[in-house]
């Protein structure tokens, strides 16, 4: 045999076995049930259904198999929406087309989409990215007898690679065909990724003249340090309020919720959160003492949702709350949270069940923010650790340690110079986050 006949054979052979492996090993490895944080709520809460929102759910294989992988909402007429983008200068197609979406003049009585994917983010892929981002909203806006202008997409998953929206726009139809109002919980496991569990939280307000309800979905579980918003979430509430009203609002607590988390300290590609209101609620229109009730909802289920993604941080087994206090600005405050929340040494410190405060001193000090030794103080908990320079002469080892072992804590620094303060959330650093992302692409 010649021998580029046998390197033919050769790689004809290989390829054989690539494809023999991917036929019994993969549906093997997709059945197989990945391990859920022990930080994991009980269970997918019990959401209301929203007027005139409904929701679907299919399987279009996209990266994954045998598993949904593609969600549907539709949103009645009159619905207005609002929405908060990651700011990073490599934002995905579909961020970009929604950004763009929303600061346009909506066609009046329109109803709107979203469309969202799991497994591929259409993040750097160019001009094809912007053309699957239209053959996809166009597909669905076909379907749902809408302007295109009023259909958004999410993608999320793997950076770099072109999107097969020829898969999603396959299943359109069947998309469209199987919209239910009880289908929340469905959607929100179609946009996971490496997300353990899918997140959901809501709440409702008594307007006047009826209830208002408030309901919410979220994905994230890696890639976490917002910069606007966080991975993908999405809000619906059936109250009355004009789009102008409702990006405000959202605006208001953006920072502290979900620009208050972090599990890596890696800002994504694709971070969207938008909220939609029906107003099919009984309820008048939301004003005065009504509207301070429904932000303070609306803060309440983004918070819930936002604290769900930490809990569901890849790998991790605690969450922490870093609360800064006595800072002389709100900013300083800030740059020391944040300084402690992404810290390696003190995350996996906290991993370790290590009450290793000499970590927690190091990253106030680089920080940047104005601190002295002398007047600042470290609890965890309720424990003083160190104050007036040096550790508490009350502060017994074996008592930090202890609090420690539990599964959510509290790092509070007091930096005794001023009145600014931020508090934010983190997870511990544990060696399956190193697991997760080094096999995510394989």
């Amino acid at each position: 045999m010649a021998k580029s006949d046998w390197k033919a054979e050769a790689k004809d052979l290989k390829k054989k076995l690539r494809k023999l492996k991917e036929a019994l090993v993969e549906p093997v490895l997709a059945k197989k049930a990945k391990p859920v944080s022990p930080l994991a709520p009980a269970a997918f809460p019990q959401l209301p259904a929203i007027a005139g929102v409904s929701f679907a759910a299919v399987e279009a294989g996209v990266r994954y198999q045998n598993r949904r992988d593609v969600m549907l909402v539709h949103l009645a007429p009159g619905t207005t929406m609002a929405g908060v983008f990651t700011r990073s200068t490599t934002r995905s197609a579909c961020v970009r087309d929604c950004q763009a979406k929303l600061a346009m003049k909506v066609p009046a009585g329109a109803g709107a989409a979203i469309i969202v994917n799991s497994g591929n983010s259409n993040a750097f892929t160019g001009l094809v990215g912007d053309e699957a981002v239209a053959a996809v909203t166009t597909a669905v806006a076909t379907a749902l007898t809408l302007p295109a202008s009023r259909v958004f997409s999410s993608s999320t998953g793997v950076i770099g690679e072109p999107l097969p929206h020829d898969r999603i726009t396959a299943k359109v139809a069947d998309l469209a065909s199987a919209l239910r109002e009880d289908a929340i919980e469905m959607a929100a496991h179609a946009m996971m990724t490496t997300d353990t569990f899918p997140k959901g939280a809501s709440a409702t307000v008594q307007g006047d003249g009826g209830l208002i309800h408030i309901a919410g979905i979220a994905k994230g579980s890696g890639m976490i340090a917002p910069d606007m918003a966080t991975m993908l979430v999405y809000l619906f509430t059936d109250a009355k309020i004009p789009a102008a009203t409702l990006q405000k609002m959202l605006a208001r607590h953006v920072d502290a919720t979900f620009n208050s988390i972090t599990v890596d300290s890696d800002t994504s590609t694709s971070d969207t959160l938008l909220l939609a209101a029906t107003g099919q609620s009984t309820a008048a229109e939301v004003k005065g003492p009504v509207a301070k009730a429904f932000e303070a909802a609306l803060h309440g289920v983004m918070r819930d949702l936002a604290l769900q993604v930490v809990r569901d941080g890849e790998g991790a087994t605690k969450l922490v709350e870093v609360r800064v206090t006595g800072a002389t600005s709100h900013a300083d405050a800030a740059k020391v949270a944040f300084a402690i929340a992404n810290s390696p040494l003190v995350k996996t410190a906290i991993a370790g069940q290590d009450p290793n405060w000499g970590r927690i001193v190091a990253a106030i000090g680089k920080s940047g923010a104005e601190a002295d030794r002398d007047k600042l103080s470290i609890r965890f908990g309720d424990i003083l650790v160190a104050a007036k320079g040096w550790r508490s002469p009350d502060y017994r080892e074996e008592d930090g340690a202890t609090y420690m072992l539990q599964p959510e804590l509290v790092i509070a620094v007091d930096l005794g110079l001023g009145t600014g303060k931020r508090s934010v959330w983190t997870c511990d650093l544990t060696s399956r986050y190193i697991e997760i992302n080094a096999d995510y692409r394989s």
